[in-house]
């Protein structure tokens, strides 16, 4: 199997857990001109009326612009791999196993296929943990 591999800055908001609140913080990075390949946004319970959204990528400088002024940031404590590869049975786990056996527990996976293909993201707590996800995930190649 061969996975296409690179380091991803996730950008993250807080957001108010209500209707609307993820619309109104993608909004102005829309009208920026960007163009995600990957939104995730979540409850956060230890903080009840709010929630948390994360974005990737943001580029160009219109977009890191609309990107800081609607109130999000790169976290310095959150590192993230992209995955990408062909859409087989069992290939998310094998990305799981590789990771667990190689000793790295991460803060999120996900991944979607669509036809034949699969993206998958990885979100690490340092970037030594990045760089060693990459490291092991090559050897799946």
């Amino acid at each position: 199997m061969t996975l296409k591999l690179s380091r991803v800055d996730l950008w993250t908001a807080s957001i108010d857990d209500r209707a609307g609140g993820a619309a109104d913080r993608l909004e102005p990075l829309s009208k920026a001109g960007a163009n995600f390949e990957f939104v995730f946004s979540r409850r956060t319970p230890e903080q009840p009326g709010t929630g948390m959204l994360f974005v990737t990528p943001v580029k160009g400088a219109k977009v890191i612009q609309a990107a800081q002024a609607a109130g999000f940031a790169k976290p310095h404590n959150i590192h993230s791999v992209r995955i990408e590869g062909a859409n087989k049975p069992g290939v998310t786990a094998m990305v799981a196993r590789a990771l667990a056996n190689g000793g790295i527990s991460f803060r999120s996976l996900s991944a979607s296929g669509i036809g034949g293909k699969f993206v998958g993201y990885v979100a690490l707590d340092t970037a030594e943990d990045a760089a060693k996800a990459v490291s092991l995930l090559k050897k799946l190649s």
